[in-house]
């Protein structure tokens, strides 16, 4: 007979967030329900409400992140009975919170056990050894002939750092995911994954120094800053990759501009916050990674942040670019990456990664919490709070070697478009949809890129502006300013005489369906104009009616478009874009051939 441990949902709800006895566990319960509270957010991280009962009285409670795959891979679901053995207790708004963080499962689905009622702050105690009993349907291999109360040699999702016993003047050692600003006498055991550099402000106000760290145990991690003295004091103790009981530092909201981490709070380190190192660090993860292939990062909204591991193909000699913030130069050197996927991508290290960068021979690193741009297609950068590992030990590292020893050295990588295109490779017939099927099926409204191919006729394009003044530098494309009659590049920290324009172009376009605008940069202009953007610039500026003519003759010519739809905000409004990846005029042999062979396929019959 399986019994749930009545008057627990009690206990819960009313106990100090310090009572240990309470926290620490074992409370058996049954949970009446699972959701996913955050589906609309699809940067977020996934978390799940549990509605759990103890026969008597239900609670709601939080899911601890660490132990997500207990809902995807169906471990735990409506109904399931199980141990919980380590919980926590958060105020959030000055609403209480619990948070469980180690689960043993007893029966993964069972019958619903007692009648439960909502929990009150007014509910009553449950009266002593109440408990309400239900038949056990073990699951095969299973047994839960054991006490209740007592713990199997086996556990499952036991998080080490969360059940750790508390350190004698200190505390409990607490999990990183159950901090909060209404918590004291916490203490942490935790990694550095991170240290920043020390750096410096003057203003009006004064001057001063911060430092920051990432730390992290097996339930999350959080952010750390130190200021002014608190450096001196601070700064040369914390060493990346070793492992620190930290108590006594104060717990803030994050400063979400600051701090790229999935931690709602952050420490702030004061001249009183204790450090001492933790010899003992088994089972303690070195870092995480959720690592997206390269050929993925399209999907990614701009501006995010991932995680990727990829060879290092190509490396650029060291170079600045001049700060308009700080009015210095800023070291940066550009990687070229590559992986399985068959894309490579370019990663800008700055400051001192730049400067200290020497891995040679095409090592393997893994980079956490890496910037996602959409400047010249898909790009990735360093934060200061980023890490990257050179050859980890790891398992992504040895396929990844082995893979570039054997075949990917001599393999040719599809970059991501500089055009403003998508990963799409180009024109494909198979896939073609009419501009009346793209915009019903509302391809790039749902927080993602969509790729799609279509045929349509020119019917008009903007002719006041088809070009802009770009850097000369091979493969920079950034716009250059006029200053003192020379072109500079901030980018490049160079000037020129002259710029090199580039198309940037607005097409109305329209097929037997309907009508749309397209983007379409340089590759797009010399497919329709036939010249390069320098050309024709200098003839609309020298040659007006000529000018015209030629924009005149663009109209009413039909192309293949290979495309992709995005979403964007322009002065407050959401709109749809449809940028052009590819452009073919028409073939008309190969346009008669796949007349002919449709005519042959199943769909003619």
């Amino acid at each position: 007979m399986v019994q749930l441990t009545a008057g627990s949902c009690y206990r819960l709800y009313n106990s100090s967030p310090d009572d240990e006895s309470v926290f620490n566990g074992p409370h058996t319960v049954q949970f009446l329900s699972i959701k996913k509270v955050n589906a609309g957010n699809p940067g977020g991280v996934d978390r799940y409400r549990i509605i759990m009962s103890d026969g008597i009285n239900f609670l709601q409670a939080m899911l601890a992140t660490q132990l997500n795959s207990m809902v995807n891979d169906q471990t735990i679901g409506k109904h399931t009975v199980a141990v919980i053995e380590k919980l926590t207790c958060n105020y959030v708004q000055e609403k209480r919170l619990i948070i469980i963080l180690a689960i043993r499962v007893l029966e993964t689905t069972a019958e619903k056990i007692g009648d439960p009622k909502p929990l009150t702050e007014a509910a009553e105690p449950p009266k002593s050894g109440v408990s309400t009993p239900a038949p056990a349907a073990a699951p095969a291999g299973a047994s839960v002939s054991a006490p209740l109360t007592s713990k199997p040699s086996i556990q499952h999702h036991q998080t080490n750092s969360a059940v750790s016993a508390p350190r004698v003047g200190r505390g409990s050692i607490f999990p990183i995911e159950g901090l909060s600003p209404y918590q004291n006498n916490w203490t942490i055991k935790a990694r550095v994954i991170q240290k920043s550099e020390i750096k410096t402000w003057s203003n009006a106000r004064g001057e001063g120094k911060l430092f920051n760290v990432t730390l992290m145990d097996e339930t999350g991690e959080i952010r750390g800053t130190g200021f002014n003295l608190v450096v001196d004091e601070l700064y040369p103790k914390l060493e990346e990759g070793k492992v620190y009981y930290i108590s006594k530092a104060r717990v803030n909201l994050a400063k979400k501009k600051f701090s790229n981490l999935a931690n709602d709070y952050e420490l702030s380190f004061e001249r009183n916050t204790e450090v001492e190192e933790c010899h003992e660090a088994t089972n303690l993860p070195m870092i995480k990674y959720h690592f997206v292939p390269l050929s993925g990062l399209e999907d990614l909204p701009k501006d995010s942040t991932c995680d990727v591991i990829a060879i290092v193909k190509e490396v650029a000699p060291l170079a600045e670019i001049m700060s308009k913030q700080q009015n210095k130069p800023i070291p940066k050197r550009e990687l070229t990456l590559v992986d399985q996927s068959g894309y490579s991508v370019r990663m800008t290290l700055w400051g001192k990664q730049a400067e200290q960068y020497s891995a040679e021979d095409s090592p393997v690193i893994a980079f956490k919490g890496v910037k996602v741009g959409d400047f010249g297609g898909r790009s990735l950068s360093m934060f200061s709070s980023s890490t990257m590992m050179i050859n980890p030990d790891i398992e992504e590292c040895f396929a990844l070697r082995g893979w570039y020893d054997s075949i990917g050295a001599g393999q040719a990588f599809q970059a991501h478009s500089n055009t403003g295109g998508g990963t799409m490779s180009g024109f494909k017939r198979a896939e073609m949809r009419s501009i009346h099927e793209v915009k019903d099926a509302q391809l790039g409204q749902q927080d993602k890129v969509d790729y799609f191919s279509t045929r349509a006729t020119i019917m008009h394009i903007k002719s006041d502006t088809i070009s802009y003044p770009a850097c000369q530098t091979p493969g920079c494309s950034k716009k250059v300013v006029e200053v003192n009659g020379s072109w500079r590049c901030e980018k490049c920290n160079k000037s020129f005489d002259r710029p090199e324009h580039r198309y940037i172009m607005s097409l109305a376009v329209a097929d037997w369906s309907g009508q749309a605008w397209l983007q379409g940069f340089n590759d797009v202009g010399v497919a329709v104009f036939g010249m390069p953007a320098n050309d024709l610039v200098e003839i609309k500026e020298t040659n007006d009616a000529k000018y015209n003519v030629i924009m005149h003759k663009a109209n009413c010519t039909t192309y293949n478009f290979a495309c992709r739809a995005k979403q964007d905000e322009y002065n407050g409004t959401t709109r749809t874009r449809y940028g052009i990846s590819s452009i073919s005029p028409l073939n008309y042999k190969e346009e008669a051939m796949a007349l002919r062979d449709l005519l042959y396929s199943n769909w003619a019959r």
